[in-house]
């Protein structure tokens, strides 16, 4: 009689779910388990730049080395409320960018000079966290800041005193899964970097560790 193969257990469900569980990727492996597979950037981080950092700056408690908390994207859209479509169209490209759905932002206070009421859809943003958060800042290094022109490094003086680094592109075609041919305009967008570091100089040297190219 042959024996029964028992069925791979399946991946968390529903609201229990923590995002970051339903951001993993799992595979089936040939006896019918399921496997994870971490992005290849927490890899490196994990087994090379924590004790890295931890022999650099001499921490006595695993919980000092700084590590990434999460990266803020947000594309802004000055006419979001006039002109519905064009929201529409950077809502899709920052969800083909980032692997995961936007959110519209809104206007806090009026500013009239630039006909923008308080409440008007101004934009879209998406925080990323965990696995996408590795394989989103992997992108950015590997494939999208090379394809700058005349690139020469990031500036590394964009922090802002907390160990959080800014910076900004210009044209959202950077990305490999955005198309030219299918988009309406070139639109730009604010990366900010999230971390733990309690100083910049800190999150200097988790980021360089990290392969981020900065300017000498």
């Amino acid at each position: 009689m042959a024996k029964q193969k028992t069925p791979p257990p399946q991946p968390p469900q529903g609201k229990k779910a923590s995002k970051e569980q339903k951001s993993e990727k799992l595979f089936e492996t040939g006896d019918g388990a399921v496997a994870r597979i971490t992005p290849r950037l927490r890899l490196h981080y994990e087994q090379v730049v924590r004790p890295q950092l931890q022999q650099q700056f001499n921490y006595k408690n695993p919980m000092q080395i700084p590590r990434l908390e999460k990266i803020v994207i947000n594309m802004g859209v000055g006419k979001g409320e006039q002109e519905p479509k064009q929201l529409e169209n950077a809502v899709r490209d920052l969800a083909l960018i980032s692997g995961q759905k936007p959110v519209v932002t809104v206007a806090k206070k009026a500013i009239s000079n630039f006909r923008i009421r308080q409440g008007h859809r101004i934009g879209c943003k998406v925080t990323l966290r965990g696995d996408r958060m590795y394989v989103f800042l992997e992108k950015l290094i590997n494939l999208v800041l090379p394809r700058i022109r005349d690139f020469a490094g990031v500036s590394p003086r964009s922090f802002d005193g907390r160990g959080n680094y800014s910076m900004g592109l210009r044209e959202q075609i950077l990305f490999p899964e955005i198309v030219y041919d299918q988009i309406d305009r070139l639109r730009g967008m604010d990366i900010t970097i999230c971390t733990t570091a309690r100083t910049d100089e800190e999150a200097l040297a988790l980021l360089k560790a990290l392969g981020m190219p900065f300017r000498q």
